[in-house]
């Protein structure tokens, strides 16, 4: 099995207008795909829920900027790492996972020891 990262970018405003039970269903959703992962012989490694993009610091080059370096409509703001018996498995996994305010991008995780080419 292979490791990969399903990343999760939504637009943040869908979430900045969203009623307060709104949330509730985000997390069920959430919870549903969790398990349909393992349903679809996949398992999760790790995964969790960014802050806003408005509390995010950015570094480059030694400059340390407050908030996101980047003017998009859709963020980076959650993430899973699955494992997968290959990219395809994954995709099928990732096509699983909610993100109602925007779409996920799958990725493999690079093994350090080895070449990630």
């Amino acid at each position: 099995m292979t490791q990969y990262a399903i990343l999760i970018y939504e637009a943040p405003s869908y979430y900045e207008t969203m009623p307060p039970e709104g949330w509730g269903a985000v997390v069920d959703a959430h919870n549903v795909f969790t398990k349909q992962v393992v349903e679809h012989g996949g398992s999760i490694t790790g995964g969790g829920a960014l802050a806003p993009v408005t509390r995010a610091t950015t570094i480059k080059v030694g400059t340390v900027t407050d908030g996101p370096f980047v003017e998009s409509t859709e963020a980076l703001l959650g993430y899973y790492t699955v494992e997968a018996r290959d990219l395809d498995h994954a995709i099928e996994l990732a096509k699983l996972c909610p993100a109602t305010g925007g779409g996920v991008e799958v990725r493999p995780i690079v093994d350090p020891s080895t070449s990630p080419f």
